[in-house]
């Protein structure tokens, strides 16, 4: 056991595991030993009252369960009263970097009982008392507010309010801020300083502020005119600003484009950095078009929005300051031991919001939203992960990794990725554009030294192994808006082939190409695909009248008399009696095999598989919807390149995780209701889907997984 020496104290906040003794989810300790077994012995802050900065006697936790944190991220999250509150902010690493790099003069919106107010940060302010060397101090903003008029209050100067890290919820840095909020003449206007005692370590920045606003003021003004009057082109993940009628500006990001019901001309869906009051979750006028938090939505005509100024001022000709580096990613060390699938009851907290799920780099959308689809939340091929580790490759060991880091933290760095890619044995994956088909053949085949997901026969007597199952048909042959079940059904009849065994992991590829080439517009999903009468050697059920089924017809796939793009299959005397018809009485019907020994009455038993994931393609860009629980709406959203920050040369790419529980509400309908809908007017991801579908993953809950390859390491 190795203690930790003096000065150089180590600091964490529990969140995830089981309370206990001493340590809690949320908590903040301090490491005073460290165990091999990858356990942290510590003291335990409290929070919120006048002691919480002195430590008690904490206990034993699980590294893994922990978060490391500076000493000045433990003093700002310990004066977070709510441990609620500490991890949400954990869960957006974007702004709370942000907070603790925080400067004098910096402009922040904060909550308040009035509302949200913006305000300029003027000291940072320590809380408590240090009784003893163990003490820590809690750390807090006094923040002066910004007036309606975009003042600087001129009132009689009063003790300024006290924030804490989790009552900020927007930080827009000094050289950011819009021109004439709160300066003016280059000077302050109306401020009111007072003496305190403070933290020296806020600098004061405001001389170069001030500079920097003088040099640009002409140009700005010119700038954000021209910018009001173009209406520059925008689209779904744009970040924008909009000016209200009293003069405010809120700022946020498109998600939704269309003409909302009861209006004309092009509208936008804002999700705001910031809650206001009076605006919704992402419904207008009872249609929900996108979702968000409560009082974030704003649907306002296109014209009205503009590019979001805070990051526009390089056209005034002047340098851009350089965007910040990516924010450090805590340090992880696998433990071993292997994750096991995202709970549903903790998806939301571990998983929502910017700088989750896995970060995109080069062309990695496809293997990224592919990693993704297969790993977070389902089991179906969680056993390929728990292979020996002393009988498996190289490779497989990085995807372990991945996969851990993944489940336990909801975030994978892409420097991980890029050394997973470097290991596929082709170049190609490094840098190229690919298919998802291509990376999972050779995930599962050269990586996972795994046998193919399906094994598929013809009435030839033709076996054939297979990792994903491609739909091939003529467009004729369906009608204009099919489901996945009536895809599946007719291709596989069209290509005489039944699945020897039944799959524990069906992916199924729609009949697209790439983003050049689609056969249908939109396609239904199936939430639960039948694939009872596409079985070999098995029995099933006459489409008539319930009984054993003796033969099957192709010729009677698209008749819309007997529920088009369905299979038809008969027993001896429904054979006899259907065609009879004179339209089809030149059919052929062929005998199918069954067992012997079933009884030509008994109930078939249906083999169904379930929807797990669906992957997406949209201009040569993958994302990814999963369903992350069994809760018709627990559904998530992933973009592994949702937005960038600096520029393709020194910049980073942001990942994002949004809840979608609209896909439930679509979902839940019926088939034909669905199949009336027009996408144009959905709520934007329900349009995706729809649209851009273009792999669903199915999984069984019955079936083994595929045995791995016994000819591999």
């Amino acid at each position: 056991m190795e203690t930790g020496a003096a000065g150089t104290d180590k600091f964490f906040i529990v969140i995830r595991g089981k309370s206990r003794k001493g340590f809690c989810r949320g908590c903040i300790g301090r490491v005073e030993a460290e165990t091999r077994p990858g356990e942290l012995v510590g003291l335990v802050y409290g929070g919120g009252g006048p002691n919480a900065g002195t430590p008690k006697n904490g206990g034993a936790v699980r590294t893994e369960d922990t978060y490391p944190l500076s000493r000045h991220q433990a003093q700002l999250l310990l004066f977070v009263s709510s441990a609620s509150k500490r991890l949400e902010l954990l869960c957006n690493p974007q702004l709370f970097s942000a907070i603790c790099a925080l400067s004098q003069d910096d402009l922040v919106v904060v909550r308040h009982r009035k509302g949200h107010q913006p305000g300029l940060v003027r000291n940072l302010m320590q809380i408590g008392r240090t009784e003893t060397k163990d003490d820590l101090l809690m750390l807090g903003f006094e923040v002066e507010f910004v007036d309606t008029d975009h003042n600087l209050s001129s009132k009689k100067p009063a003790p300024l309010p006290l924030f804490s890290a989790a009552d900020i919820i927007q930080v827009v840095p000094s050289y950011a801020v819009p021109l004439g909020l709160y300066w003016k003449d280059g000077k302050y206007g109306g401020l009111n300083k007072k003496t305190v005692t403070c933290n020296g370590s806020m600098p004061n920045i405001g001389s170069r502020h001030q500079h920097e606003m003088e040099n640009h003021t002409d140009q700005s003004i010119v700038q954000n005119q021209s910018q009001s009057m173009d209406h520059p082109h925008v689209e779904v993940g744009s970040m924008v600003e909009v000016v209200s009628s009293s003069g405010v500006t809120v700022y946020g990001v498109i998600r939704w484009l269309g003409v909302p019901g009861g209006q004309t001309g092009e509208w936008a869906g804002l999700e705001l950095d910031y809650e206001v009051k009076g605006c919704s979750d992402g419904v207008y006028r009872g249609q929900r078009y996108f979702t968000c938090k409560g009082n974030r939505a704003l649907f306002v005509p296109v014209t009205k929005c503009s590019p979001d100024g805070r990051f526009v001022r390089s056209s005034a000709g002047k340098e851009t300051p350089k965007p910040t580096e990516m924010p450090q990613v805590p340090p992880y060390e696998d433990s071993g031991e292997d994750a096991p699938p995202i709970p549903e009851s903790e998806a939301l907290s571990l998983l929502l919001g910017r700088m989750k799920g896995i970060q995109g780099h080069i062309n990695s959308c496809y293997l990224d939203a592919t990693l993704f689809s297969l790993f977070s939340s389902s089991m179906t091929l969680d056993t390929i992960c728990r292979k020996p580790a002393d009988t498996e490759q190289p490779i497989a060991g990085t995807l372990r990794k991945l996969v851990n880091r993944l489940r336990r933290r909801g975030f994978v760095p892409a420097e991980c990725v890029m050394d997973f890619r470097k290991q596929l044995g082709c170049d190609t994956f490094q840098t190229e554009e690919k298919d998802p088909e291509e990376f999972i053949t050779v995930l599962f085949e050269k990586v996972l030294c795994m046998e193919p997901l399906l094994k598929l026969r013809s009435t030839q007597e033709t076996s054939q192994g297979a990792y994903t199952l491609q739909i091939f048909l003529e467009k004729e042959q369906m009608r204009q808006v099919p489901t996945v079940q009536q895809l599946l059904d007719t291709s596989c009849l069209l290509g005489d082939l039944k699945f020897e065994v039944i799959p524990s992991c069906l992916i199924v590829q729609m009949p697209r190409f790439g983003n050049k080439y689609k056969m249908f517009s939109h396609i239904i999903p199936s939430m639960e695909l039948d694939i009872t009468d596409l079985l070999y050697n098995s029995p099933r059920e006459c489409f008539i009248c319930g009984h054993l089924a003796q033969c099957e017809c192709l010729q009677c796939l698209p008749d819309p008399k007997l529920q088009t793009g369905r299979i038809k299959q008969y027993c001896t005397t429904c054979n006899t009696q259907v065609h009879t018809h004179p339209s089809r009485q030149g059919h052929s019907p062929r005998d199918i095999m069954a067992p012997a020994e079933m009884d030509a009455i008994a109930p078939v038993p249906r083999h169904t598989m379930q929807l797990f994931a669906v992957l997406c393609i949209q201009t040569s860009h993958y994302v990814s919807f999963v369903k992350y629980g069994s809760d018709p709406h627990s559904w998530l959203f992933f973009d592994s390149m949702a937005d960038r920050c600096g520029d393709d040369q020194s910049g980073y790419n942001i990942p994002e995780i949004q809840a979608c529980p609209e896909l439930g509400d679509f979902l839940c309908q019926p088939e034909e209701e669905m199949a009336r809908a027009n996408p144009s007017q959905a709520p934007e991801l329900v349009r995706r889907l729809l649209c851009d579908s273009y792999m669903f993953l199915y999984q069984s809950p019955t079936a083994p997984l595929s045995n791995p390859n016994n000819s591999g390491p």
